[in-house]
């Protein structure tokens, strides 16, 4: 939806043309690890907590993309590069974001180091 020729999505970047939003996705890389180094980095409160790993609430990313680099496990991606065996995880973060956890940053790590 448009208005006033903006696109009418929260968080959507603007400079004269309308831009698709793009978010950031956890993938299955981050199961029995949940680091939480992404967590620290999130300059908003984008991530969620699972038993066993972290997903990525696609309303609350600015894709900023802070987390990419923090990730100990390269588990994160903007969703636009997804490789193609992890592309369930795309809709997997957007549907198990719904009921969890506000990810703070204080949960015990799950990886043996």
């Amino acid at each position: 939806m448009f208005i006033l020729g903006r696109p009418d999505y929260k968080d959507s970047y603007w400079d004269g043309c309308p831009h698709v939003l793009m978010t950031h996705v956890v993938t299955s890389a981050c199961v029995n690890h949940k680091y939480q180094d992404c967590v620290a980095v999130c300059p908003v409160e984008a991530f969620r907590e699972l038993p066993t790993y972290l997903v990525i609430d696609p309303d609350e990313c600015i894709d900023c993309g802070a987390c990419i680099a923090e990730c100990p496990v390269e588990a994160i991606y903007a969703d636009t590069d997804v490789p193609e065996e992890e592309e369930a995880w795309i809709e997997k973060n957007e549907t198990e974001c719904v009921d969890a956890e506000i990810a703070e940053g204080d949960s015990p790590i799950l990886a043996d180091d």
